[in-house]
């Protein structure tokens, strides 16, 4: 496999606190060709055989503005199995609803925009459902969950100007913990 030529931001570029603007129908030609990009290059990342030959971390999911396109389209590549992918183009994201429960993960969230370790719980949502469109411009919902829930709700923040860094508090990176469900 080879890795796809994509260039990530990162977390100094201004681009990425820009608020992306919704996209219109047809994509053209760059879109699509950056939407079948990013999804390689996150499978890519997933597979340790490659991760180790180009020197990459995991990532599951990259929004448009972090290549650097301030458009409201992301992607995720869900490992289902080992090696086996299931991809979402999520364009034009709108969160129609939003479960009370809080969680975090345990281990902290990460980002490919962001290249080193930060101490702190960013409180999630543990499930969301999600209008948006397909890369075909059809309508769809969709329900998560746990961890696709976090990744959905990080790559939105993106689309709006907001790393996930943002939530955590410098003084106190623990704050509230016990008042959400770690993950």
């Amino acid at each position: 496999m080879k890795l796809p030529d994509i260039k990530i931001l990162d977390e100094k570029d201004k681009t990425l606190r820009m608020i992306s603007k919704e996209i219109e129908f047809p994509l053209n030609q760059e879109e699509i060709q950056l939407i079948n990009n990013a999804l390689d290059y996150l499978e890519i990342s997933q597979i340790e055989e490659y991760r180790s030959k180009y020197d990459l971390r995991a990532g599951m999911g990259l929004s448009f503005i972090q290549l650097g396109l301030p458009k409201r389209i992301f992607v995720i590549s869900e490992e289902i199995e080992e090696n086996k992918f299931k991809r979402y183009v999520v364009i034009n994201p709108k969160i129609i609803s939003r479960s009370e429960e809080l969680i975090y993960v345990g281990e902290g969230e990460g980002c490919l925009s962001v290249n080193r370790e930060v101490e702190g719980i960013v409180p999630r949502h543990a499930r969301i459902t999600v209008e948006a469109y397909d890369e075909n411009g059809n309508l769809y919902e969709i329900r998560v969950r746990e961890d696709m829930a976090v990744a959905f709700q990080h790559e939105i923040d993106h689309l709006n100007g907001i790393l996930f860094i943002d939530h955590i508090d410098e003084n106190n990176p623990y704050k509230n913990r016990h008042l959400m469900r770690e993950i």
